[in-house]
């Protein structure tokens, strides 16, 4: 039935359709019944998928990936439509209005999405008032913070620590974006001599767990540079990875993928290098670090794979859009049993299980 539905949502534009679905989750979930009601049909509460990290307990290891609640709008629903968390954003300190539409395009062939939004969102304040009004005992939600577009390089770390203010204390866990590619410049902040002081600045804000999020087009030496940092200023985890440049191994022609221009390539197309930069990860800093892995994540195998990998938690985005409202609950049942069938009895006994048995 989705498959059907899919195809007639395909009809319109994607941000038309985005705006409308997102809009209906929202009533969906507005009043207590129906999250009841929602959560009966979309929720799966097995006990083995709870875990705590970072000092914050997750009813379940899949979120929702940020960029799809820009300002934190729905951070009510979704606990009742799946998901174990969701990670809100990417905010910034100032309102702005992103990119020129059209900026977000579908390639159905690859199952996948190129977006270049340039963080639209109606600014930090905004974001706080909508934290600062969810219902009590929803699911963890963490807030994504990037660079207003009009701040230069050198003022960075400032932008940021306003949005870590406002934020940290409504928010469970904070995330850095310094990868979206669609941000002038932005990317250029994850060298290590130009991160350093953004995440000193954002650390002495708050007092929740900070993490940072870095893109797949990272050298491998850079990985293992952000690491390290992360690392020795005592972050609590990094996001692996944010959207793709690159647009090598796609199967929808060459034709149609070049007129979109510059953007952000996520789903499938990024999943061998998301999983492989997971690796990287957790082979360089093992449990001194919590890795969220991103990227790519279809199926109950495919997250598996990634815990196995090192992964404490997972998120999603392109896979909700193509997989439908039941995706996480399927997601999560898979994981279930992967856990049981190979006799663990938690999520975090699995997790970097396969460097384990290398070692």
């Amino acid at each position: 039935m989705y498959a059907l539905l899919l195809k007639v949502m395909f009809r319109l534009q994607p941000e038309t359709i985005h705006h409308l679905a997102f809009a209906a989750m929202r009533l969906a979930t507005r009043f207590a019944p129906g999250r009841k009601l929602t959560a009966a049909m979309l929720v799966d509460p097995d006990p083995i998928l709870r875990t705590r990290v970072f000092g914050v307990d997750f009813p379940a290891p899949l979120g929702l990936a940020a960029g799809f609640d820009k300002n934190a709008d729905g951070v009510d629903a979704w606990g009742p439509l799946g998901f174990g968390y969701a990670e809100i954003g990417t905010v910034t300190a100032q309102a702005q209005p992103g990119n020129p539409a059209p900026r977000l395009f579908r390639l159905p062939a690859d199952r996948a999405l190129i977006n270049r939004m340039g963080f639209n969102n109606f600014g930090a304040a905004a974001a706080a008032q909508h934290l600062a009004a969810r219902l009590p005992g929803g699911v963890p939600i963490g807030a994504n913070i990037g660079k207003t577009k009009v701040v230069e390089p050198e003022d960075a770390a400032a932008d940021y620590a306003i949005s870590a203010k406002l934020l940290g204390p409504l928010a469970d866990f904070m995330v850095v974006n310094v990868s979206s590619p669609n941000t002038p410049g932005l990317r250029d902040l994850q060298a290590v001599e130009s991160l350093r002081p953004i995440l000193q600045a954002v650390l002495a804000e708050v007092s929740i767990p900070v993490l940072v999020k870095i893109a797949p087009d990272l050298s491998d030496e850079d990985i293992d540079a952000v690491a390290d940092l992360a690392v020795e200023l005592g972050l609590a985890g990094i996001v692996a990875t944010n959207t793709t440049i690159g647009r090598d191994g796609l199967t929808t022609p060459a034709a149609d993928v070049e007129p979109i221009g510059a953007g952000g390539l996520s789903g499938p197309p990024v999943a061998d290098r998301s999983l492989e930069v997971l690796r990287r990860l957790y082979a360089r800093v093992g449990d001194k670090l919590v890795l969220i892995s991103v990227g790519g994540i279809e199926t109950a195998d495919q997250a598996w794979a990634r815990i196995r990998a090192g992964a404490s938690l997972l998120q999603g985005y392109t896979g909700f859009i193509y997989g439908g409202p039941l995706w996480p609950k399927h997601i999560h049942q898979g994981l279930a049993a992967h856990l049981r069938a190979h006799g663990y009895t938690s999520l975090s006994e699995a997790v970097g299980a396969e460097h384990k048995t290398r070692a």
